[in-house]
């Protein structure tokens, strides 16, 4: 099967971190728990791995970095532990139910409101995005890159034309590992990851990285292994917001995934660019087919044929050509409202940057077949 469907999930992880969870499982310990040598290893591991995410997105000290299950979790943690009762978000159109699910919690339980910035021309605008701001706007949620198309906003932009006061927060569970994401730079006070993606983590490993203008609350209580006389839930960071167990094999292969882009972003980055270029531009010359996709660093191509709706478009080129895609919404209703693709979907073939041209071409030569040959499909 050629794998398509990396920004679900990277279909191929390198031997390092295939090599790091292994060690992890035949030496694993509680960091943070207990005082023996092992326990204290695996602790010094976690904290390596939190300077180095800390230094790769230009954070603010491994103490704001604070490990979850996945990007949701992380998106979770800031919205519910920063929004209030009469406080006002914005976010776009782009979004991933990730964050749109939980404000629209926020609106129904604390009466937080929220605003959608809309595309413009099919391009979302950081000035829309401001016009959107009021005087009770605390937070604005923008995606590092939508999972549907790998568009990628003009953080920077977005960031300039923000009050000072409104807190900016990036979904980068498509931008990690392929965008050069830097918090203090562009301004970021909250970016949460998702470490089986473009950082080639195992499933299990996210992460919330934070500013120092921010004190997101917990939306979970337990253990920490500090404080165990406190009732209540530390007041310094990260163990405020870590309770329970951390996947210490999933952090461990974390570390090793970071690793690999600190070396090679760049080069991975050009690879996909040039793949999604060609895959677009090839759609878009075949017959009964429209690309929603420009050429990008996320290795997204998004597609659709006029006769086939995209799942079973899908589950064609996975049955027939043992391709696999991912046809649908992809957690992304408004995205498909805002490109007219509601209900329908489209078909999204997302490449890894271990991959190159031979896989294009392989799905190139199906979706050629398939537009020959539309009404036997």
């Amino acid at each position: 099967m050629i794998y398509l469907d990396n920004a679900a999930t990277g279909g191929e992880k390198p031997a390092a971190v295939q090599n790091a969870v292994l060690a992890a499982l035949q030496a694993c310990a509680n960091p943070g728990r207990s005082g023996h040598s092992r326990s204290i290893a695996v602790a010094e591991r976690v904290l390596a791995c939190r300077r180095l995410l800390s230094d790769l997105f230009d954070g603010f000290g491994f103490e704001r970095v604070v490990f979850t299950k996945n990007c949701t979790e992380a998106l979770n943690l800031a919205i519910l532990g920063t929004l209030r009762k009469g406080d006002h978000a914005v976010t776009t159109c782009l979004e991933h139910n990730s964050v749109l699910r939980p404000l629209e919690y926020l609106k129904k339980t604390r009466g937080v409101t929220y605003s959608v910035a809309p595309l413009v021309d099919g391009k979302l605008l950081p000035e829309t995005i401001a016009s959107l701001v009021r005087p009770e706007t605390k937070l604005c949620c923008v995606t590092s890159a939508s999972n549907v198309t790998g568009e990628t906003p003009d953080l920077f932009a977005v960031r300039m034309r923000l009050p000072e006061r409104v807190l900016f927060l990036v979904d980068g569970a498509q931008g990690a590992g392929h965008l050069p994401l830097k918090m203090r730079a562009a301004g970021i006070d909250f970016l949460a990851l998702a470490g089986h993606k473009g950082l080639h983590a195992i499933q299990g490993a996210g992460a919330l990285l934070f500013s120092e203008r921010v004190s997101p609350d917990p939306v979970l209580f337990g253990g920490t292994g500090s404080e165990s006389f406190n009732l209540d839930m530390p007041a310094f960071y990260p163990d405020r917001l870590e309770s329970g167990t951390l996947s210490y094999p999933a952090i461990s292969s974390l570390f090793e995934g970071a690793l690999i882009v600190q070396a090679r972003r760049s080069e991975g980055a050009r690879k996909l660019i040039s793949v999604t270029g060609a895959v677009a531009e090839a759609v878009s010359s075949m017959d009964g087919f429209t690309s929603y996709s420009a050429a990008n660093a996320c290795g997204i191509s998004a597609f659709a044929h006029e006769k086939i709706p995209s799942e079973e478009l899908a589950g064609i080129l996975s049955e027939r050509f043992g391709i696999a895609v991912r046809g649908g919404l992809h957690c992304a209703p408004l995205a498909h409202r805002a490109l007219g693709t509601f209900p329908a979907g489209l078909v999204r073939a997302s490449f890894s940057p271990f991959q190159g041209m031979r896989e294009a071409h392989a799905l190139l030569d199906a979706l050629r077949r398939i537009a020959e040959n539309a009404t036997s499909f």
